[in-house]
């Protein structure tokens, strides 16, 4: 199985980056943002080293960006919600006033074409606050800058959202690395709960992988 080794040395400008861009997305945005370090960017852009293909990432930020909107056009203001999608799985979190929201919201998302499933973490309550807001992003850069920390871990294999302190992890893993994750989550300070929204994979599925991404780099890279 394949890790990833970093010193302390490397992490630290990693953790820099992702508390960096915590402020940032708490001061310019008012929805939860996933946090992604290595490979590309901070904040859902495409992973060079993402476990999807090329094209199922494709997928997933078209259907991140419909059901988004779909949300909008016909619910406007009057819900919260973040959606995350992850190999067609998508995650719904946020907040509606009532159940009958909650349940149009999950209705449009099964609606989007490409969407295998939908996990409807949606709060009924209140909406939430823009201090709450930022203080999840925070939440979030501590739980990915700690993923990045943990030397036993690929931390670009998981996709962190975070709403209201509940932290919700999504990737392609296997069960120990599910495990692992996990377990370092609930470590950091403010989190509230965990929700396991990962797909598991075997260690030989895992591996076989390895060697198909190997063998797809051009052979300069290798």
């Amino acid at each position: 199985m394949t890790t990833l080794i970093r010193s302390n040395r490397s992490t630290r400008p990693a953790r820099r980056v992702l508390l960096a861009a915590a402020v940032c997305a708490a001061l310019l945005q008012t929805a939860c943002v996933p946090l992604i370090v290595g490979g590309a960017a901070v904040g859902g852009a495409l992973v060079a080293t993402d476990r999807r293909t090329s094209g199922t990432q494709l997928e997933d930020q078209g259907i991140e960006l419909k059901t988004g909107n779909r949300i909008r056009e016909q619910l406007g203001d009057r819900v919260h919600i973040n959606v995350n999608s992850y190999n067609r799985m998508v995650l719904l979190t946020g907040e509606t006033r009532n159940d009958e929201d909650k349940a149009a919201v999950e209705r449009i998302a099964q609606g989007v074409e490409n969407v295998s499933s939908v996990l409807n973490e949606v709060g009924v309550g209140m909406l939430s606050s823009l201090s709450s807001r930022a203080n999840d992003v925070a939440i979030a850069a501590k739980v990915k800058a700690s993923l990045v920390d943990a030397k036993d871990l690929i931390s670009n294999a998981f996709y962190v959202v975070v709403e209201r302190g509940n932290v919700y992890i999504m990737g392609r893993v296997t069960e120990r690395e599910a495990a692992r994750a996990t377990d370092i989550a609930r470590g950091v300070r403010g989190v509230q709960k965990v929700v396991r929204a990962m797909e598991i994979i075997s260690e030989a599925e895992l591996a076989a992988m390895g060697q198909s991404q190997q063998q797809s780099k051009p052979k300069s890279d290798q």
